[in-house]
């Protein structure tokens, strides 16, 4: 199978420039349907897919967004790294609008935000998580970065706070997580890390800072608002298509990271009593550890 790089792109970003041989695909799933047509497309040698995460024209609200099914479909096209792209407020004064930020750690702070696993049904598998970020792929978007932007303003490591939404925090929220000392807070990329880890996918998250939440005092140029957002999407996204671009071309052909093995041992379920239902159903990845 060709091994592709998918790419998915949060807010602000709805596609990629630079492709040629393009086609859209609609991907069915044992999970329902992705957010929307993949896009796949040749950039160099290799071949790209990409996935607007809140469908094109921004139709779906995190919480509304079937990971599972994005995930899986990715998958199925043969990709082996996800780049994903994400819009993210900062609480740390020297992570500044229109920084990034590597992500090396995710925290959770959802309201039990469902199916962000693709075992049950029979069977259990438990994935070592604690350092979620392929460092080879996140090594390859750093480096890119600090060549395109200044190096103040690229920052390696941070955690990411993904917390419910759809409304963005309250001032006393905002004030807690900063007091957490977490790094960076969004919407979505907890639920894709984990799927994609389950899945023997890279994923590395290019965190684009947009604005400071609302824990700031007494700095109203500071204070995040929906026309400081938008803004700074717009901004982002030309840089984001610039980096995706050039690190796509640096990504190997061959895996040498742990990702790639991640189920290895991670299925405790004895083989003769999973149902052979559910071996089907995840056949796409679980097939080389369960013989249907």
């Amino acid at each position: 199978m060709t091994k592709r790089v998918g790419i998915i792109g949060g807010s602000g970003l709805y596609h990629i420039g630079g492709l040629s041989n393009k086609e859209r695909r609609k991907v069915d799933t044992p999970f329902g349907e992705p957010s929307d047509e993949l896009f796949i497309g040749q950039l160099g040698e290799r071949e790209v897919v990409f996935l607007p995460r809140h469908g094109r024209g921004h139709r779906l609200l995190p919480s509304e967004i079937n990971y599972r099914a994005n995930i899986w479909a990715l998958k199925k096209l043969g990709v082996e790294w996800i780049i994903s792209v994400s819009a993210v407020g900062s609480f740390k004064k020297k992570i500044k609008p229109l920084d990034i930020v590597l992500i090396d750690q995710y925290f959770n702070w959802t309201n039990g935000r469902q199916h962000q696993t693709f075992f049950g049904e029979g069977i259990a598998a438990h994935i070592m998580f604690a350092h979620p970020v392929c460092e080879s792929l996140r090594k390859i978007l750093y480096d890119v970065c600090l060549e395109e932007m200044d190096t103040s303003s690229v920052h390696w490591g941070g955690t990411y706070l993904n917390m419910e939404g759809p409304p963005f925090s309250t001032k006393a929220e905002s004030m807690i997580y900063q007091s957490w000392g977490v790094d960076v807070i969004g919407m979505t990329n907890m639920s894709e890390a984990r799927l994609a880890r389950e899945a023997e996918i890279c994923y590395a998250t290019l965190a684009m800072v947009t604005d400071y939440d609302c824990w700031i005092e007494g700095d109203s140029d500071a204070i995040v608002s929906v026309d400081m957002v938008i803004q700074n999407l717009n901004k982002n996204a030309e840089l984001a298509r610039k980096i995706i671009q050039r690190s796509i071309l640096n990504i190997p052909q061959e895996r040498s990271c742990p990702c790639a093995s991640a189920l290895s041992k991670a299925i405790i379920t004895q083989r003769d009593l999973i149902p052979e239902k559910t071996k089907q159903k995840l056949e796409l990845i679980i097939g080389k550890y369960v013989p249907s």
